[in-house]
């Protein structure tokens, strides 16, 4: 006996990744169901070799459901999730709604699995920042042998963070860089784009960080350690997929860099590729369609006391979003729900 599964946001960029990754991973799904805001009512979407029409998410009734993946947005989400949790459906959100509420786990199951097991607060558990979900997988198994005190973060964030319109905004300003007439003003971000690098994620707060920013520092201390002090500037760049992170981290213990590689190659959702010669590391384009977390360039920061570097490379589209919702319903299945 399988589960019952709702994809909620099912015909944008990350719902669409949530029924791939649960036909690719052999989830035992008995029935599912697609489901979006009325102007997208019929859509046909993709889930293994079948094909599924969305259906309108208002009004329905998910009594009887199991597992809702929602990726539908904040504002959505705090109309819907409540009434899905109601209903006894157990919601996983990807919006950053839930992901600072005390009562409501916040997981990357390669970092705190046990967490899934207070799903019953409320019935919703979160889903992190695909930029925090990434840097935690590689910082746990380090933190574990070394106990970390303080991460330096600087993010090269794709435009797929930002949505299709981001997406398209890329695409658009580019062709129109050589074709006069054709060119693209800045709309969805804030400035050119194409060609281009923006220091600018989210609004900025007070104290002149933006929210991505505080975003990677919150999670990182309710996921893995409220001890740890992190630093984050988080960029855009005009990359389609991948986020990319340069990381500083201080330790409290030595750790040398040999070790600390030979930990992350045997730890989960991390692969380590690390040649120091021309190519011998990895970059967002070779990451899309991947489910790791990749590693390159470990090595010693001589300039304090028990510090590495290393470069981090993921998929935002899967293990900063759809991979890791539907890795928190594997572990809310095997840990608490136990069907299929």
């Amino acid at each position: 006996m399988g589960y019952k599964v709702v994809i909620a946001g099912a015909t944008g960029n990350v719902g669409r990744e949530m029924l791939n990754i649960l036909a690719e991973r052999e989830f035992p799904v008995d029935e599912i169901v697609a489901l979006a805001s009325r102007r997208s009512l019929g859509t046909e979407v993709s889930f293994g070799d079948k094909t599924l029409k969305t259906k309108d998410i208002e009004g329905f009734d998910f009594t009887g459901w199991d597992i809702a993946l929602f990726a539908i947005g904040s504002e959505a989400t705090a109309k819907y999730a409540p009434i899905c949790a109601s209903q006894g459906c157990v919601v996983i959100d990807n919006s950053s709604l839930y992901r600072y509420d005390p009562q409501i786990p916040l997981v990357v199951p390669e970092v705190n699995p046990e967490a899934v097991e207070q799903y019953k607060n409320k019935m919703i558990i979160a889903n992190p920042n695909c930029s925090t979900a990434q840097m935690v997988v590689a910082l746990k198994p380090l933190h574990d042998r070394a106990r970390i005190k303080r991460v330096v973060v600087s993010t090269y964030q794709s435009v797929s963070g930002a949505g299709k319109e981001g997406i398209d905004e890329l695409w658009d300003q580019t062709k129109g860089m050589y074709v006069p007439g054709q060119e693209v003003a800045p709309k969805k971000f804030t400035k050119q784009i194409a060609f281009n690098v923006i220091p600018h994620i989210d609004v900025f707060l007070d104290d002149g960080s933006t929210k991505e920013e505080w975003k990677m520092v919150a999670e990182t201390k309710k996921i893995l350690d409220k001890a740890i002090k992190v630093t984050a500037t988080c960029v855009r760049v005009p990359v389609f997929v991948g986020h990319s992170e340069a990381l500083n981290i201080e330790f409290e213990e030595f750790l040398d860099e040999d070790e600390a590689r030979d930990i992350l190659r045997e730890s989960p959702g991390i692969m380590v590729i690390d040649k120091r010669e021309n190519g011998g590391y990895i970059t967002p384009v070779e990451c899309v369609g991947d489910y790791a977390t990749y590693i390159s360039r470990i090595r010693t920061d001589s300039t304090i006391e028990n510090g590495l570097n290393m470069w981090c490379v993921s998929d935002n589209l899967r293990k900063g979003a759809a991979l890791n919702a539907v890795q928190i319903a594997e572990t809310l299945g095997n840990r608490c729900l136990k069907k299929g």
